[in-house]
């Protein structure tokens, strides 16, 4: 039975109602009239339901797939304005117990060189990130008690934030860990992470259960209800996200969609990230052997048709996907992209020897960070590197209210400004700081409030003479 407000997981993703839907969609995507009744809703920029939102998505109608995607790109523009934030990964350990068939840190893998992070790597690792300009990581590894308990990730978390090296800091620590108890999510909210991000990788248990055949992960409703108990311990901003791929992408897209109005309908805030990877090759990993994999012309009305059911929430593209995808993407919903990312355990201070390799899976954006903020500055993008939301308590429903409300824009256009300004002045290579410059000088005038205006022209000017982290 299908309950979006039930806690649990075979009745907030119900198999018959995504069936049910899916044959909905089916039967009416040569419906125009139904078709351009969802789009006008959809330009209320209020969300669509699972069942609105893949009508569009099945939608055979060329012109009306024109308007989606033109819809979408005004709706991102809408709610992130042409800012995009910048984050990196850091794999701590690829210490794994589960049997996942499609990550080549299953616990059978012999070939993968094993590595853990010590403490002082740790350190060493942020450093390097820092000197390339990051302020915002995202931490990832495998699931093992042993190795890899929550105290080992809870000390990494306060080494990283206890650092401070010339005018860098990490200031928001987001997590990407197995799904686990109320308590521990309780001591990572101490910890103050930012998001919790788990993908459910695939939505069908029947196909889940087959794709973790062993290991604590193998635990469908244990694993799809782990958002849940996060917010029950206090974390109120969660990432959700499917691997696309693993099985077909339009049971997927409506799977992921309920779970953002659970999450909705339960503790009135959906998703703050949704995360859009699709299965690429890795050590032991062969993507060409699942057979559900998507073209790039799918991935983006995936992409196009999230942002219309979930205007609010940001959407992640990785370097799994090359410049040109990426591209694309950006303008159809995505405001958050990786830059310069390793996807190894380390791999940022010293590259890694070549007989010991550790990559989750093959990067296909290899830029460095400072090219990518280049590249964004020069398709009119503002690369942003605030973390202001999170250090003022602007988190959860709060966090919702103010960006649902379009008051959000009020402090991130001017905070996007500034930590860019930082960027420019510190890591910047001379062309892209030229280009940064210009592009701020650009931006400035454009602040509707003449007080905003002038704090940040001030704020500026200060960051010039060597002064950081200013913001509203």
């Amino acid at each position: 039975m299908y309950d979006v407000n039930s806690m649990k997981a075979e009745e907030f993703i119900s198999d018959k109602e995504i069936r049910d839907t899916l044959a909905y969609a089916n039967e009416n995507k040569n419906n125009a009239e139904l078709i351009d009744q969802v789009l006008t809703k959809a330009r209320l920029g209020k969300g669509l339901s699972h069942r609105e939102a893949i009508l569009l998505l099945d939608c055979q109608i060329e012109e009306k797939n024109q308007e989606i995607f033109e819809l979408a790109a005004e709706i991102k523009r809408n709610f992130y304005g042409n800012r995009i934030v910048m984050f990196a990964p850091l794999y701590l350990s690829n210490y794994c117990i589960n049997g996942c068939t499609y990550c080549p840190y299953h616990a059978q893998n012999k070939t993968i060189t094993r590595k853990k992070l010590t403490l002082e790597e740790v350190e060493k690792e942020t450093i390097a990130l820092m000197d390339m300009g990051h302020k915002r990581l995202a931490l990832e590894l495998g699931e093992d008690p042993v190795n890899n308990p929550l105290e080992y990730m809870l000390d990494c978390i306060k080494t990283i934030y206890s650092i401070k090296h010339k005018n860098g800091e990490i200031r928001r620590v987001n997590v990407n860990i197995a799904a686990t108890t109320v308590e521990d999510y309780r001591k990572l909210h101490e910890a103050e992470i930012g998001t919790y991000i788990l993908f459910q990788e695939t939505y069908n248990k029947e196909t889940y259960e087959k794709l973790h055949p062993t290991g604590p992960k193998h635990n469908y409703a244990w694993h799809t209800e782990a958002h849940d108990r996060a917010m029950q311990g206090g974390i109120e901003d969660v990432g959700l996200g499917v691997l696309f791929g693993l099985e077909g992408y339009r049971y997927e897209f409506t799977g992921l969609l309920m779970h953002a109005e659970h999450l909705e309908a339960v503790y009135n805030v959906g998703p703050h990230t949704i995360s859009v990877p699709r299965i690429k090759n890795a050590d032991d990993i062969d993507a060409s052997a699942f057979s559900d994999g998507i073209s790039d012309d799918i991935f983006a009305k995936i992409t196009a048709c999230i942002r219309l059911a979930v205007p609010y929430t940001g959407i992640i593209i990785s370097t799994r996907e090359n410049q040109k995808v990426r591209e694309r993407l950006l303008k159809l919903g995505v405001s958050q992209i990786s830059g310069g990312s390793k996807t190894s355990v380390g791999g940022y201070a010293e590259p890694e020897p070549e007989d010991q390799k550790s990559e989750q899976f093959d990067v296909s954006d290899t830029r460095t960070l400072d090219e990518v903020v280049n590249w964004l500055m020069g398709l009119g993008y503002i690369p942003s590197f605030c973390t202001s939301c999170y250090k003022e308590g602007r988190t959860g429903d709060r966090f919702m209210t103010l960006l649902k409300n379009g008051q959000i824009q009020n402090c991130c256009h001017s905070n996007a400004l500034m930590t860019l300004k930082e960027y420019t002045e510190d890591y910047a290579s001379p062309e892209t700081k030229a280009i940064g410059v210009k592009l701020i000088s650009e931006q400035v005038p454009t602040i509707p409030s003449l007080k905003v205006r002038a704090i940040v022209e001030e704020n500026l000017a200060a960051i010039e003479n060597g002064k950081r982290y200013f913001r509203f």
